[in-house]
């Protein structure tokens, strides 16, 4: 994976879904090759296997389940999204919370099967937890500004710089996003100028009139200001 990242998480919105996940898929691929920047795409389950096939960017799942194959009925497993074309997965999205315990075990078995581990966490604290499981990747996420349209980056840049800064003395290997509220290219190169690798997003992204537009003014943002920080 090359920095910095982008990493949009299509969430189940019908502006998400089939052929839909496809075609935002899809823009996310030229964008990526038009700035030559990472970008990662997470569509619904149920259309994972058809943006994999569709698409060379990155894909990940939205979810994975702390089992390994056998009696879980309605599970997801690490084996099943790496066959459908996954090469990595979120883990503990706030929609989707784990048990500490649960997260560790989903980022063991993710390693398992060489798949890339996107871990989000919603405070400092709880990133300095998560660093120490050795995620690849860990997105400082706080719940309450998800979807709103407030960029954690300026509504709360100490839980950013200092998500960082306990990355740096836990686990430096680990690389660190944020995201929440997300939705303009200068939320993008504030978060990057705070230290991260990079932004996780969702609906300013999914839901926007112009995807195309808005992606390649974040993946410009972002290529700039990675830049000026060398």
């Amino acid at each position: 994976m090359k920095y910095p990242v982008i990493a949009l998480n299509f969430k189940v919105y019908l502006e998400s879904i089939g052929e839909n996940a496809i075609k935002l898929a899809r823009i996310a691929e030229e964008v990526s090759r038009e700035y030559d920047i990472s970008i990662i795409v997470a569509p619904p389950l149920p259309d994972l296997r058809a943006v994999a096939e569709h698409v060379s960017i990155p894909v990940f799942a939205q979810h994975v389940d702390p089992y390994r194959p056998g009696s879980h009925t309605g599970s997801i497993i690490a084996e099943d999204v790496k066959a459908a074309g996954a090469v990595g997965s979120i883990v503990n999205h706030s929609e989707k919370r784990l048990l500490l315990a649960d997260i560790g075990a989903v980022l063991e078995r993710l390693r398992e099967v060489g798949l890339i581990s996107l871990l989000c966490t919603d405070t400092v604290e709880t990133t300095r937890a998560g660093a120490a499981l050795g995620p690849d990747m860990l997105a400082i996420e706080p719940p309450e500004l998800i979807g709103t349209g407030i960029p954690v980056s300026k509504a709360k840049p100490e839980a950013v710089t200092g998500a960082v800064e306990a990355i740096k003395r836990v686990n430096p290997s680990v690389h660190i996003l944020c995201g929440a509220g997300i939705s303009t290219g200068d939320d993008v190169a504030k978060a990057i100028e705070l230290g991260t690798e990079g932004v996780l997003l969702a609906s300013a992204y999914v839901k926007a009139k112009d995807p195309r537009k808005l992606l390649a003014e974040m993946a410009e943002a972002a290529l700039r200001s990675w830049e000026r920080r060398g």
